[in-house]
């Protein structure tokens, strides 16, 4: 079983940055693939950005590309999200997730497991 806690996340103006971090807890973090996911008020949850176990793979929504890079350091047991040159349209609840089953899916149901969730604002 995994235990994800999301930080980071705020209120920054557009064109600003913000770096995420997911903390796992768990010995066999190194073995999950983890994603990112954001849920805007009103809207379905969406698929934002994934890495495989090892970090050697990494996924990306269209719409993230270029401003977005999602990193794990397996040592630490925490996957991050840089996010880069921000939009009011990026501003949503944003969670991790871990899975065994899917590395790099886009399909939140195939996620086992998943983080109370950060605010990110992003402010026009």
């Amino acid at each position: 079983q995994v235990q994800l806690v999301e930080s980071g996340g705020g209120l920054v103006q557009a064109g600003g940055s913000l770096r995420l971090s997911c903390a796992a807890s768990g010995r066999t973090f190194s073995s999950y693939a983890m994603g990112w996911f954001r849920q805007a008020p009103g809207k379905e949850r969406q698929f934002v950005a994934a890495i495989n176990w090892s970090g050697g793979s990494t996924y990306y929504a269209d719409s993230v590309k270029g401003r977005f890079a999602i990193s794990r350091d397996n040592a630490k047991n925490t996957v991050y999200l840089q996010m880069n040159s921000l939009k009011p349209e990026d501003t949503a609840l944003y969670y991790c997730a871990a899975t065994l089953r899917a590395p790099g899916s886009k399909v939140a149901g195939l996620y086992d497991y998943w983080g109370q969730g950060t605010l990110v604002t992003v402010s026009s």
